[in-house]
């Protein structure tokens, strides 16, 4: 049984995973820390639903008690921070979406993946079943990849970091090459983002994200033999990504990403603000300034905590 720890229960993941892991004998959350805006009624009733074991007032109280750290905080600035005690101890660490927003946390997730530590993630939308039953297609009768395209709604970092997410999902490693922004329309007061991205294997993707209220998240993938349209089943996004995470626990084979995988994504969607905002250059995902602002963590959480409260 593999032992997990929670580091915070800002949002609706927490919960829904533990749900989830209750139905398999494979996973179970038995730790909690908190130090983010949810009550302490709110973590008991956490702890005394999911049947946990440790109530932890430190990071460091918990690093023994677990098989792995969920680092599920809504302020993905201090990922860093909650990750480390894990990371420095050998504890694998799964870091729920975004990994990171900027620059400069990119580059300590990627010198710790360097040293091998293990660092899983981050969004379900690469792990999905639609991408499953693509790839279980054989390969001379789906093609090769041409182009994909996906659309999520809700906001620029947190939720659009799907539609990215569920592109690299499907390219295996492949880096990104350029990211331009094309445009947006208005509608209903609010624009949809449209954002292009040409990988280094020759293979192009669009991502359109409406910036106002839940979208859908679909996929449709043109490749050199035909065209597969999906439209992700979000009731079981959470199964079929925790599924690939217990196995990967397990020694098993599984789809979970590699930690350039995920910083992939996250400097894909750096690259593209940085079109948006300089009237629509091409910008390299590998060249992003060190300086960079990235988005910013704090202040989704204070507007992701104020709206909690209402």
């Amino acid at each position: 049984m593999i032992k997990i720890g929670t580091v915070n229960i800002d949002t609706s993941h927490a919960p829904s995973f533990a749900e989830i892991l209750l139905k398999e004998d494979r996973a179970r959350y038995t730790a909690i820390y908190n130090d983010s805006f949810r009550t302490e009624e709110e973590v008991n009733a956490f702890y005394e639903k999911f049947g946990l074991t440790h109530k932890c007032s430190t990071l460091e109280e918990m690093v023994p008690q677990v098989d792995v750290a969920f680092i599920q905080g809504c302020d993905w600035d201090k990922h860093i921070e909650t990750c480390r005690p894990f990371v420095e101890a050998g504890v694998p660490v799964f870091v729920d979406k975004p990994l990171c927003g900027n620059k400069k946390d990119i580059d300590v997730f990627r010198a710790w993946a360097k040293e091998g530590k293990v660092i899983l993630g981050t969004s379900a939308m690469r792990y999905t079943y639609e991408h499953q039953a693509f790839f279980a297609i054989p390969a001379e009768e789906r093609g090769e990849i041409c182009h994909i395209t996906a659309t999520v709604g809700v906001d620029e970092f947190n939720y659009a970091i799907h539609a990215v997410e569920s592109i690299t999902g499907l390219l295996n490693g492949v880096k990104a090459k350029s990211v331009k922004f094309v445009g947006n329309g208005t509608t209903d007061g609010a624009p949809t983002e449209t954002f292009f991205v040409l990988f280094e294997n020759g293979v192009s993707a669009t991502y359109h994200v409406r910036m106002k209220g839940w979208q859908p998240s679909t996929l449709t993938i043109v490749t050199t033999k035909t065209t597969y349209v999906y439209k992700i089943d979000s009731n079981k996004v959470y199964e079929a990504m925790l599924k690939e995470f217990c196995s990967c626990m397990e020694g098993k084979e599984s789809m979970m990403a590699s930690v350039e995988d995920m910083l992939t994504s996250i400097e894909i969607m750096l690259a593209g603000r940085l079109s948006r905002e300089n009237g629509g250059i091409e910008v390299e995902p590998n060249n992003i300034p060190a300086d960079d602002k990235g988005f910013d963590g704090y202040k989704f959480w204070l507007e992701y905590s104020a709206a909690q409260r209402k």
